[in-house]
């Protein structure tokens, strides 16, 4: 049913990867990538690595985080996906402004959290601790997605 996972944020270096990598772990046997709504990118075009204190994290926490590279979210990429995860409210909407065939698939990632209005904030040059507490809410949301979709 849901084979094909998209997991978006922002730029695509904190929060989207850190879900990408935890569900790939949970759910081995699904396609699973991440992208950003405005992906940060060098100025060669290449796509921005995970940002380093989200990969601290993620790693101090057990999830493996192998090198990533940002890419800009896209109607190509859309169509290749059958559910897309965003960490905000604000995400889902623009996604469904401007991708409207996109709508109907386009959830949060928070969903099935009890807390913070199921959104997860970006934690991009915060402190540590907000970067741990960002970490536990994906870690969360992403063991409830995988126990729907398993």
């Amino acid at each position: 049913m849901f084979d094909k996972i998209l997991v978006v944020c922002l730029g695509n270096i904190c929060r989207s990867p850190t879900g990408e990598f935890a569900l790939k772990r949970l759910l081995p046997d699904k396609h699973i990538a991440s992208a950003g709504l405005q992906a940060m990118k060098h100025s060669d075009g290449n796509g921005w690595d995970m940002d380093k204190a989200a990969r601290a994290v993620a790693e101090r926490n057990g999830l493996v985080c192998p090198t990533h590279q940002a890419q800009q979210l896209s109607r190509e990429l859309i169509g290749q996906y059958d559910l897309i995860l965003v960490m905000e409210h604000q995400q889902r909407s623009h996604i469904s402004q401007r991708y409207p065939e996109a709508t109907a698939k386009t959830m949060l990632l928070g969903h099935w959290l009890q807390a913070n209005g199921k959104e997860i904030p970006d934690p991009y040059k915060k402190s540590d601790d907000v970067y741990q507490h960002v970490f536990e809410l994906i870690d969360q949301a992403c063991s409830a997605w995988a126990k729907k979709l398993s």
